[in-house]
């Protein structure tokens, strides 16, 4: 805080005073900065949610599955038989689309199988409406990464 003694001038006039004081400005922003803080509620990060209670029961029936094979060289087996030709597979899948309660299709390529033949497959069954497909055999490959490159080793089989 300083204080203005006189002017050097000589005149003994004081001399007009142009900055303007802004220590009541800064104490009026700080308490009203405290109102709006004290009167802001407490925010809870919390979300309530509403959980069943009890054990939702098991099912009824077991859920009907088929397992279609990809072979290295692109030959498609359905449930352990070869399906002849593409149209043959589509027709298998239309009929598991329709059915009220759709069975699980589990799709298991080989390793070596290009993944073109993975591609139409799996591009059937979404375009027929097949909305329970599931992949088989990802559990057996691990990808490890060194230095920045993906190295592919099998993990050894459990008995």
């Amino acid at each position: 805080m300083g204080m203005n003694v006189g002017s050097g001038n000589g005149s003994g006039e004081p001399e007009v005073m142009v900055d303007m004081n802004t220590t009541p400005l800064i104490d009026v922003m700080l308490v009203l900065l405290i109102m709006l803080i004290v009167t802001i509620p407490i925010q809870l990060h919390a979300v309530k949610l509403d959980f069943p209670a009890g054990n939702p029961p098991p099912p009824t029936v077991e859920p009907e599955k088929h397992q279609i094979d990809i072979d290295f060289d692109g030959t498609v087996l359905l449930d352990g038989a070869v399906v002849p030709n593409h149209a043959a597979l589509e027709a298998k899948l239309r009929e598991y689309a329709a059915k009220p309660e759709q069975p699980n299709v589990l799709l298991r390529p080989n390793k070596l199988v290009p993944y073109k033949s993975v591609a139409a497959v799996m591009a059937s069954a979404q375009r027929l409406g097949v909305m329970k497909i599931g992949l088989i055999g990802g559990e057996l490959f691990l990808l490890l990464f060194r230095d920045g490159i993906a190295l592919r080793c099998r993990l050894p089989m459990l008995p």
